[in-house]
């Protein structure tokens, strides 16, 4: 694997949009860094459940990355957060993406419900001074990540905290649980101490 990530831009339209997404995933690299031997977990963004195209993974950004996936030969799950004003049920419904889960029969997991995902405890190897500010006995991770890897579908916009959003700050819904509200007073540390994990 290159030591060094790759970002690819490509210019996109309406009628080209899932081949605009392969070829996205093919300049950035992404079969290089998605093993075909393990599952894939995809986590879309759903930051409202309300349906407001720039703040949420949209279906055809989501469609597109299963048909990459699956051209690709990659098994995949999805998993699900809620946040303190997100419910990812309804945002599935109101944001039309439950209709590409179910076109593509990907099981899905929520990872703030406990009988869908169990967490655990788990020491990253690098230091993680502002996480454990806000989580003493030290954070814990979905256990269904372990071996896998995460395509995560990031949305860039604003954000009250940290005056632009986008890959790192979307992917802590999934990676921490719902005391990640707390995080917030120190989220740039916080941001810095998940790319350790």
């Amino acid at each position: 694997m290159n030591s060094k990530s790759k970002v690819a831009v490509v210019i996109a339209s309406a009628d080209s949009i899932h081949q605009d997404i392969a070829r996205v995933c093919d300049l950035g690299g992404a079969a290089e860094v998605l093993p075909s031997n393990s599952t894939v977990v995809l986590k879309d963004n759903i930051t409202w459940h309300k349906p407001f195209l720039s703040a949420n993974t949209t279906p055809w950004q989501l469609e597109g990355a299963v048909k990459w996936l699956q051209d690709n030969n990659r098994q995949m799950v999805a998993v699900h957060n809620d946040t303190v004003v997100t419910d990812p049920h309804e945002g599935l419904i109101n944001l039309k993406l439950q209709p590409v889960y179910d076109k593509y029969n990907i099981e899905q997991f929520f990872v703030n419900n406990p009988e869908s995902v169990k967490w655990n405890k788990w020491r990253p190897q690098g230091e993680t001074p502002w996480l454990d500010k806000v989580y003493p006995g030290g954070p814990e991770f979905p256990e269904m990540f372990l071996g896998k890897s995460i395509l995560h579908l990031p949305t860039v916009k604003t954000h009250v905290y940290t005056t632009t959003t986008g890959a790192v700050k979307n992917s802590f819904g999934g990676l921490l649980n719902t005391r990640r509200h707390y995080c917030h007073t120190h989220i740039h540390g916080v941001l810095a101490d998940l790319i350790a994990v």
